[in-house]
């Protein structure tokens, strides 16, 4: 058998879409060459490389596709400043086990807490290990599902909802959603209901949502679904935000200078 050119090779590994192996080879065979691989151990070092490559493509695009609105990690949680935070609990969390069981996790606790900081960096920990994720607001949320109602597509947007491992709905909440919204909410969380796992942020407490929902019994039977396999997570303290500024002493340069106010309470200033 006569031996084939070079660029007879990198043809066949471009044909089976090795490209890593393509690329690298000449380093992977000095590589082999000097550490004395036998030639079982030489394609598994080859086939590693292949895999870590093909892995690092995967999650940048799935990074591109979540839409996470930037990058957080859990290393750059500030656990000490968040006591009611179990770290244990959310690096559970980060591994994605609650997701192969379709369950939910609710992340509550008052602005600037870090809610959204953990859920993007679950969200990220998550997709390295495999899972498809989607980030979306939960006010854009509803407006996409209501024009698409309005447009006769709202089969068709909560098929794209459902689609990902894990759908991530932040800032539930923060403005309370009209009747015909939380219905399309509950037809979305009922679409996803053991099959599809759900991290929602909110800066309400359980029992205030039938104010979010303006329909109890929506919020009940929605609350009924999210709440029966589900983790919850209740942060206490304070903004990181407005502890910044205390430790700069904006919020006191801010306050007016009246003998009537107390400026010492602080904790109420909202960001």
């Amino acid at each position: 058998m006569a031996f084939e050119t070079p660029d007879h090779l990198e043809r066949m590994l471009t044909r089976l879409k090795l490209t890593a192996i393509r690329d690298q080879l000449d380093g992977l065979l000095d590589e082999a060459g000097r550490g004395e691989l036998t030639i079982r151990e030489a394609l598994t070092l080859f086939c590693e490389r292949e895999i870590a490559r093909k892995d690092q493509r995967r999650i940048e695009m799935s990074f591109g596709l979540a839409r996470f609105p930037f990058v957080r990690d859990l290393s750059g949680f500030d656990f000490e400043a968040q006591p009611s935070v179990d770290k244990g609990q959310v690096r559970d969390l980060a591994t994605g086990r609650f997701i192969a069981n379709g369950e939910a996790v609710l992340l509550l606790g008052p602005p600037g807490v870090g809610k959204t900081h953990l859920a993007v960096a679950i969200g990220r920990q998550v997709i390295v290990a495999g899972y498809t994720v989607l980030f979306v607001p939960a006010m854009m949320l509803v407006a996409t599902l209501a024009k698409a109602h309005a447009e006769g597509r709202l089969e068709e947007r909560l098929a794209h909802f459902a689609k990902p491992k894990l759908l991530i709905v932040d800032e539930l909440g923060y403005l309370p959603f009209e009747p015909d919204a939380a219905h399309l909410f509950f037809q979305l969380v009922s679409r996803r209901y053991e099959r599809g796992a759900l991290l929602v942020t909110s800066n309400r407490a359980i029992g205030e949502w039938g104010n979010v929902f303006g329909d109890a019994v929506v919020a009940t039977a929605i609350l009924d679904r999210m709440l029966h396999h589900s983790h919850v997570i209740t942060i206490r303290g304070e903004s990181y935000r407005l502890r910044e500024k205390r430790r700069s002493g904006l919020l006191q340069k801010a306050a007016p200078a009246h003998p009537t106010i107390n400026t010492s309470n602080s904790e109420g200033v909202s960001s």
